[in-house]
C-alpha cells in the first residue's frame, strides 16, 4: 500500500501543479490526411509502419490476396511496384492509386539481401 500512496500523492500534486498553471494553448497540426491518396486495388499485406528505412517492409500477408498469390511473405521489403520506386509508405499508398483491379505488374522485393522481381495481379 506504500507504493500505492506514492503514486496517489504524486498525482494530486501533479493536478495542483496544472490547476495553477494557465490552459496549454492549442496548436493545429498539418493535416496530412488530404494528401492520402485513393486506391483500387490492395496487396492484402499489413505494413510494418515501424520500418524506416527505404521501401515497404511486409509484416503479414493475407491468404488468397494479391501478395500471396505472386509469393510475397512477411519480412520482403517491397523497393518497386511496376515502374514505381517505393521509398516509404507514402510512396507505397501513392504507386498503388495507379493501378486497376485486374492489372498484373512486376513487384519488386527485397529477400534475405538479395533483390527478386514477382509478378503481381491485383
Amino acid at each position: 500500500m506504500a507504493g500505492l500512496d506514492l503514486v496517489v500523492d504524486y498525482i494530486e500534486n501533479l493536478l495542483s501543479i496544472m490547476n495553477e498553471k494557465p490552459a496549454p494553448i492549442f496548436t493545429k497540426t498539418k493535416d496530412e490526411s488530404t494528401n492520402t491518396p485513393s486506391f483500387k486495388v490492395t496487396l492484402g499485406v499489413i505494413p510494418d509502419y515501424l520500418y524506416n528505412e527505404a521501401g515497404m517492409r511486409i509484416d503479414g500477408v493475407n491468404e488468397g490476396k494479391p501478395a500471396f498469390n505472386a509469393g510475397l511473405i512477411k519480412g520482403d521489403i517491397v523497393k518497386k511496384l511496376g515502374d514505381i520506386e517505393i521509398i516509404d509508405m507514402m510512396s507505397y499508398m501513392q504507386a498503388l492509386s495507379k493501378f486497376e483491379k485486374g492489372q498484373t505488374i512486376t513487384v519488386t522485393i527485397e529477400r534475405d539481401g538479395k533483390t527478386l522481381e514477382k509478378a503481381l495481379t491485383f
